[in-house]
């Protein structure tokens, strides 16, 4: 199966989380954010959140959208779950709870898209923060820790992989009313 288009961006998962949905999604799930926080990645169906250890540490995200299914992915990752995301404008967006969106992507279409989310060094970044914390002198600056922050070692990284399924079903909700 081919790659048909990918964003890679870097976001800072304040409140320990990130939220990927299209921009006129509708508010917080709360639900599907506190199904994160135990499974590490939950879908509402409109939002994708990712859960993270740490606060600090800003984390990659990479969203690749595929002209069919993916198999499920490797050994490489910490874990995977499988999801459904459905965004009625084709876009979507990486959204910091506090800082806003870290990045934008344009689907190849609206609609509904499944695929997997897989994620790789939580465990490591929250230990390499762990330690630069137990090192902290009154003489820090906030300088010091932004480079500190930015010599971790390890990315953290969730990658969504999705591919499209089918015409968003929004339309049908909105007759119903």
């Amino acid at each position: 199966m081919a790659l048909i288009t990918e964003i890679r961006t870097l976001a800072k998962p304040d409140y320990e989380a990130l939220d990927i949905s299209d921009p006129e999604a509708d508010a917080v799930d709360s639900e599907a954010l506190e199904d994160a926080r135990a499974h590490v990645v939950a879908s509402s169906g409109y939002h994708v959140y990712v859960h993270s250890l740490q606060r600090d540490i800003k984390v990659e995200v990479v969203i690749r959208v595929w002209d069919g299914p993916q198999p499920t992915p490797g050994q490489s990752v910490s874990g995977f779950v499988r999801l459904a995301l459905e965004s009625e404008n084709g876009v979507l967006m990486v959204n910091q709870f506090t800082s806003g969106p870290a990045g934008e992507m344009s689907l190849p279409r609206p609609g509904v898209y499944e695929g997997y989310a897989s994620w790789s060094g939580r465990e490591e970044v929250v230990a390499y923060r762990d330690s630069v914390v137990r090192q902290l002198t009154s003489d820090w600056s906030v300088e010091d820790m932004r480079q500190a922050w930015e010599r971790c070692p390890v990315p953290e990284r969730y990658v969504l992989d999705l591919w499209y399924v089918r015409e968003s079903s929004a339309g049908d909700e909105d007759d119903e009313l």
